[in-house]
């Protein structure tokens, strides 16, 4: 059994851990509480540009713009993807990185596509670059209250790329906040336009708000009377949402990384106290054996006097 010391001294040392995990998930939670209010917050005007976008469908499939158009490629050559992952720069947030890098490799593992990555957070960039993935840009300086100014080099590069003739789709892998206990790694086609993806991510937000006040149409059309050169407006609205799109994905994401960084500080500073109970029966019990012993000792010599 170790001696007294040194329990004492890893029982002051866990106190010490259980003291940062514990001011880590105060600031955690105060963090959570802004990110999910701001994602909450954007999903109603997510869902708004979603459903306008679907109301004119019928006219978006007269335009010949690159973001609504599919490339035609040949059966025998690949399908080249600029793929768009959101992790965390600092770890400690639990499975949050580890669930969106997972997911990306599953992707990764695709023979029938010529992948390459644009990472916004350290720790994708770090696990592309450890698989060989070709790395296009990585933003690692995005603020914890995310903006919309800072997600136009993002999402002009998205829209830049796909319009070369190179890549064929562009996707973003992210973490979906559903709660505070559970986030949900995904991945979205954002490029090229798909109304049937939009009609879908409608219907998931609607079913998510399930007994909310707001109750949004599923299949109401709303016929728009639109002034001015439609082949202007149309992409330019195309390019918003397309923006908005990321710009939602970053603010979901923010919110998961907020809340697994909550519980694993908490888990953490749980452990901590349960580590310094058990150090400190551990350290009664070296004690007692050690005051048990003097006393033998003791007795033992008086009884060799006498």
């Amino acid at each position: 059994m170790a001696g007294t010391k040194e329990i004492k001294r890893r029982i002051k040392s866990v106190k010490n851990t259980k003291k940062i995990t514990k001011a880590m998930e105060l600031v955690a939670a105060s963090k959570m509480k802004r990110a999910v209010a701001s994602t909450l917050a954007s999903r109603l005007y997510a869902e708004y540009s979603w459903e306008i976008l679907t109301s004119i469908a019928g006219s978006v499939d007269e335009l010949n713009h690159p973001l609504f158009m599919e490339k035609e490629r040949q059966a025998d050559v690949k399908e080249n993807i600029l793929l768009f992952l959101i992790t965390s720069n600092r770890g400690l947030c639990g499975a949050y990185n580890a669930q969106a890098i997972k997911k990306t490799i599953t992707v990764l593992k695709n023979q029938n596509l010529n992948i390459d990555a644009v990472t916004i957070g350290r720790k994708g960039d770090v696990a592309m670059r450890r698989l060989g993935v070709n790395v296009l840009a990585s933003f690692t300086d995005l603020s914890d209250n995310i903006s919309l100014s800072e997600i136009f080099p993002i999402s002009k590069l998205a829209i830049n790329e796909y319009s070369t003739p190179k890549y064929h789709k562009v996707l973003v892998v992210y973490t979906d906040f559903i709660s505070a206990l559970s986030q949900r790694a995904n991945i979205k086609q954002i490029l090229p336009v798909s109304k049937a993806d939009l009609r879908e991510l409608i219907l998931m937000r609607t079913l998510d708000v399930g007994n909310s006040d707001v109750q949004r149409p599923l299949d109401g059309k709303i016929n728009y009377l639109i002034e001015g050169d439609m082949n202007t407006l149309i992409p330019s609205l195309a390019e918003k949402i397309t923006r908005m799109q990321i710009y939602q994905m970053l603010l979901e994401s923010n919110a998961s990384e907020q809340s697994s960084r909550m519980v694993a500080m908490k888990n953490a500073s749980e452990a901590s106290g349960e580590m310094i109970d058990d150090l400190t029966l551990v350290f009664n019990k070296a004690r007692q054996a050690n005051i048990t012993r003097e006393i033998s000792e003791i007795s033992a010599g008086m009884a060799s006097v006498s």
